[in-house]
């Protein structure tokens, strides 16, 4: 799973002079309109690997994701590709690193590597980190690449929704898109149009958000209208079974299939909430319910009804015993 960011002919350049140069010990790396580009020299300063390390202190921002590509062994293969992603970065920069790391070292030419790093503090690139590092090696078999980046994928979603930060943090790192005009038009008329759903895309490119389709089903049939190919922000005006509500629901339904590349899984989970905000705010929904899956089928009708007709738990609990000489 990869991110669709490629290799500018700039980092390739760069990363073919730092090959061929023995006065530079690295290159910093980072990601700039759909691509990875350098930024920065490293010089060698001494032919100690763990004493040059000590430059990067310097070089890398506390808020700021980079690779740092070293040159650690005098062979073909020596190099080190170091993705730097610390915790205070925002969640959009976690994900898109952790989903382009793969790339970077691929399309630089994955037999020059001979290990991969991830860090989250500068400490763990000092000498005593690098040490630490390679001592981990040598006892802990290290998740893949793959297991690495849908990890940290992961990682930032729960971020997003929640569930390992504090919620200012979590409204800082909300991501807004341009909504298109036909997309809110679509939102705006949702209540009272033939139509009763609505559903929306990202164009990730261009960043805005567009409308995909409108469309009019009943709840057996959304799961099969629902895109199974691409992720969906779906607005559902719920109707079936709801005559004991006061009006039609609007339902709130976050697709995102499995094949979906880590790039569009970043951008719809990063934006997400903001385009519930907008759609309440801008297009004067209330969103009654918000629900989430992977792919459309889990969302079926059974579900959307459970969902507004709650199952009643029967509590039994421990009868309390009588008093003795009372009936």
């Amino acid at each position: 799973m990869q991110s669709g960011i490629s290799a500018s002919k700039e980092l390739q350049q760069a990363f073919n002079e730092l090959v061929s140069s023995p006065s530079q010990r690295g290159l910093l790396a980072g990601i700039d309109r759909e691509q990875l580009v350098p930024i920065q020299t490293i010089p060698l300063t001494t032919p100690d690997f763990l004493s040059d390390v000590s430059s990067l202190d310097s070089l890398l921002k506390e808020k700021e994701a980079a690779y740092v590509i070293l040159r650690r062994y005098d062979a073909p293969d020596g190099f080190v590709a170091v993705t730097y992603v610390p915790d205070t970065a925002n969640v959009r920069q976690k994900m898109l690193f952790a989903s382009t790391r793969l790339t970077l070292v691929r399309e630089l030419g994955t037999e020059r590597f001979r290990e991969t790093l991830f860090a989250t503090t500068k400490e763990e690139l000092t000498a005593e980190g690098w040490k630490r590092h390679d001592q981990h090696g040598e006892t802990k078999a290290p998740l893949t690449e793959e297991e690495q980046s849908l990890q940290i994928v992961k990682e930032a979603e729960a971020e997003i929704s929640g569930g390992t930060t504090a919620r200012s943090n979590h409204v800082k790192s909300l991501v807004h898109f341009p909504v298109s005009d036909e997309a809110m038009n679509a939102l705006k008329n949702l209540k009272s149009a033939s139509f009763n759903l609505v559903q929306l895309r990202i164009d990730v490119p261009r960043e805005t958000i567009e409308l995909a389709d409108t469309n009019t089903t009943d709840p057996d049939g959304l799961s099969a209208t629902i895109s199974s190919s691409e992720p969906r922000y779906s607005f559902y005006r719920y109707s079936k079974g709801s005559e004991d509500l006061e009006d039609s629901p609007i339902v709130f339904i976050y697709t995102c299939p499995g094949a979906s590349k880590i790039k569009e899984r970043m951008v719809y989970s990063t934006s997400r909430a903001s385009m519930i905000i907008l759609s309440e705010r801008d297009a004067g929904l209330v969103i009654a319910k918000k629900l989430e899956a992977s792919e459309p089928s889990e969302i079926s009708a059974s579900v959307l009804h459970e969902e507004f007709h709650p199952k009643q738990e029967q509590k039994t609990g421990f009868a309390r015993p009588k008093r003795p000489g009372r009936r």
